[in-house]
């Protein structure tokens, strides 16, 4: 689908909605279109750089109660804002897959002019909130917010299989935020949370591609399994995963305990991953992928935390 026939669509979608737009609107719909499971979890991200910034800065947080505030709110505002827009933008597609078709853009509890207004006043709103702790903080959510929008959500989604690479470099900036919204020079921790959080999402959202192939194939959407099939696409995701492995360690200083958790859990993924060769069913693979990627996230985030409390 060209970019002329998407907008056609999305034009023609959208006065659909208006005019069956249900104008009860509740906060509930708001939330819907902010994503807030994708927000949370990236907030444990934003947190994770805040919490160690300080840490490594000798920077009580608990000092500056406001500045924690502020950036998780910020960022909260702007994740939400991004994912928004997002769903403006693919409002013309998302009726098509299973996961999507319930989003109150699709179907008509939210017109397109609401989506798009909550948006932009959303991503205005955590811009600022984010400036009134370090311009750097700021800079680094609206050049996130930039990526997920125009370079994802705008361009690469519909146009090449590369779509989840660029897509990595926004959903890598969370930690950045936490940590500038401290630091602003980024000390090169900062960076090794930025390389882990960049290379962990190709393997998760490749897995999830190949879980709904038929439902991005139906919207045309180019996934690296609708282009290229599910060989191609499993070798990609061993290998990112392998690679994640070293990565991980960049920041073992982090003490043994970090050290062999994250060694354990990473064999883990990548024993996981090999599996995959020989297993028979590649959408239950995929799930098992899926959902060992969002427990990995979550328990090496969470562990760096907990190390540099005791």
């Amino acid at each position: 689908m060209n970019k002329s026939s998407t907008f056609i669509a999305a034009d023609t979608l959208e006065k659909e909605n208006e005019r069956e737009a249900n104008h009860q609107v509740t906060w509930r719909s708001y939330l819907a279109v902010s994503k807030t499971g994708i927000v949370m979890s990236n907030l444990l991200t934003v947190f994770a750089g805040l919490f160690l910034a300080s840490h490594y800065s000798g920077t009580a947080l608990s000092s500056d109660p406001l500045k924690m505030l502020l950036t998780l709110l910020g960022s909260a505002c702007i994740m939400a804002g991004g994912c928004a827009l997002n769903n403006y933008i693919d409002r013309d597609i998302d009726h098509i897959m299973e996961r999507t078709k319930e989003r109150p853009s699709v179907t008509g509890e939210l017109t397109g002019r609401q989506v798009l207004s909550y948006g932009f006043v959303m991503a205005g709103l955590g811009t600022i909130l984010l400036a009134l702790t370090t311009l750097m903080a700021a800079a680094i959510g609206i050049a996130g917010l930039i990526v997920y929008v125009v370079l994802y959500s705008m361009w690469t989604k519909r146009t090449t299989t590369f779509n989840t690479i660029v897509g990595s470099f926004s959903g890598a900036v969370p930690p950045l935020i936490g940590w500038a919204a401290i630091d602003p020079g980024l000390h090169p921790i900062a960076w090794s949370l930025f390389l882990i959080m960049f290379l962990w999402q190709p393997p998760h959202f490749l897995a999830l591609a190949m879980k709904r192939v038929d439902e991005y194939k139906r919207a045309g959407i180019p996934m690296l399994p609708v282009v290229a099939g599910f060989s191609v696409t499993k070798r990609q995701i061993v290998w990112y995963v392998a690679t994640l492995i070293p990565v991980s360690l960049t920041v073992a200083h982090f003490g043994t305990v970090y050290t062999v958790i994250t060694v354990l859990l990473g064999v883990g993924w990548l024993a996981v991953g090999l599996a995959g060769y020989k297993y028979k069913d590649d959408v239950k693979w995929a799930s098992h992928m899926f959902i060992y990627s969002l427990n990995y996230l979550t328990i090496l985030f969470v562990l760096m935390i907990i190390v540099h409390m005791f």
